[in-house]
């Protein structure tokens, strides 16, 4: 049995913010929630979050069926934050210790790092480092065991000179647990009362220290600033097209891609530069995204092509579409296959199907339209009278004419033809052209003012 204890009491003052440090994201993903995450993929049946600054936020993010918070009411220590945690220890637990700020260790990792626990032997996570400074430096006698961790505000010049640092992660029994933090003392530079102590105590009481070590450095890397925050987040970036590509995704540049969510994809997708996907994307077979597109939690459907700077949220997109550039999908936007939206074209609440067209500068919001209609240039759906929605249906093989006001509630019947420039206040049956707007009238001999001297 798993229990995992996630350290997230630190107020993160480098970060020069009011959100609690483990809420800041790498990927569109609290800091935490990556660990949360981590630790459920890893098997943790109980998962305890240590909450001290912002522990009424983090709790408010962090709430979940299997998660429970204790406060560390003063920040005395990671021993001292792992103390609060132990009445709520299962007796025959083994104990993983993560961060709530180090969000991308690797499941496998951890796995491996648990599987080296038993009644004789516990687990540390370790790290080599080309500069080690400020991290806490692993200690091993002259067979390579490892017999302590030394601080690098305690440690000597030459303890300094070693490459191997503590990473602060741990798997431990429960019972060791119970016998061994008691004994912490806080006789260190820092007052406070060290984890890594434990190493040394584990050692006096004849338990071996189990180690491993990531595939990347980047995997324990904690988050205590703005700058290793960015750092991170490339990272992650980078890894995450990777994988695209190892898929058959075409990056255009995969150092200018942002996935802030989860994305699926097809094969043969084509994605240019400064694209952004949040939430949860589905881009299928063929799909194109061009340069400066963002899109959040839409599927794209066979074979469309978006255009450079739109925007889809919320959208529900068939095959072979052709959006923008510069369209604007709105929530509630569901397009049928071949449906073009062109620039400048802003829908919400829009049920667009087979073969219709909205190509340029127009607004359909709160709308059914129907197949291969075509909607000119400048037409709105006027759906807000100011307090109540109202909703605008257009049949099949209708024709609406450019700068057209259709003031819902309003239908349009099949083959019907708006007049440009028309505002329609009434309904439209099938087949009928309906014009509304003022005469037109020409006035002989007009001339124009002139500029007073």
């Amino acid at each position: 049995m798993l229990d995992i204890i996630v350290l997230a009491a630190g107020k993160g003052t480098r970060m020069r913010s009011e959100l609690p440090k483990v809420l800041h994201p790498v990927g569109g993903k609290a800091l935490v929630q990556h660990v949360v995450d981590t630790a459920r993929q890893v098997g943790g049946e109980k998962i305890m979050i240590i909450v001290g600054h912002g522990a009424e936020a983090v709790e408010q993010k962090m709430a979940a069926a299997d998660v429970s918070f204790i406060l560390q009411a003063e920040q005395l220590g990671t021993g001292h934050a792992v103390q609060q945690a132990l009445p709520q220890l299962r007796e025959d637990a083994t104990v993983l210790i993560l961060y709530g700020d180090v969000p991308l260790t690797r499941v496998d990792t951890l796995q491996k790092l648990v599987a080296g626990v038993n009644d004789q032997q516990m687990g540390l996570l370790t790290v080599n480092l080309p500069d080690p400074t400020g991290y806490g430096r692993i200690l091993r006698d002259k067979n390579n065991r490892v017999t302590a961790i030394v601080e690098h505000k305690d440690a000597s010049e030459a303890e300094r000179a070693v490459k191997e640092v503590n990473t602060g992660i741990m798997a431990v029994s429960a019972k060791h647990l119970r016998s061994w933090l008691p004994q912490l003392t806080n006789n260190n530079a820092q007052g406070e009362y060290y984890l890594t102590d434990l190493i040394a105590l584990a050692v006096a009481n004849g338990v071996a220290i189990e180690v491993q070590q990531p595939d990347a450095a980047e995997e324990v890397e904690g988050i205590n600033n703005r700058q290793q925050q960015a750092a991170l987040e490339r990272y992650y970036q980078r890894k995450l097209a990777e994988q695209l590509l190892v898929e058959g995704v075409t990056l255009i540049d995969p150092a200018r891609f942002d996935c802030r969510g989860t994305l699926k994809v097809g094969r043969d997708v084509v994605i240019d530069v400064n694209c952004i996907f949040e939430g949860d994307v589905t881009l299928e077979d063929g799909v194109v995204v061009e340069a400066n597109s963002i899109i959040i939690n839409s599927r794209v459907g066979k074979n469309t092509h978006i255009k450079a700077f739109s925007h889809l949220e919320g959208a529900d997109i068939a095959g072979d579409c052709d959006i923008g550039p510069y369209a604007r999908l709105r929530p509630g936007t569901q397009l049928a296959d071949g449906v073009k939206i062109g620039n400048f074209v802003e829908t919400k609440k829009a049920v667009i199907h087979n073969g219709s067209k909205v190509n340029h500068l127009s607004y359909i919001g709160d709308a059914v339209i129907g197949k291969k209609v075509n909607v000119g240039a400048g037409t709105i759906t006027c759906n807000y009278d100011g307090v109540n929605k109202f909703k605008t249906e257009i049949g099949d093989n209708a024709f609406i004419g450019s700068n057209s006001a259709l003031v819902a509630p309003i239908k349009i019947g099949n083959k019907a033809t708006i007049g440009a420039g028309s505002v329609i206040t009434r309904d439209v049956a099938d087949e009928e052209l309906a014009v509304g707007r003022g005469k037109q009238r020409n006035i002989e001999d007009w001339k124009r003012p002139t500029k007073l001297s």
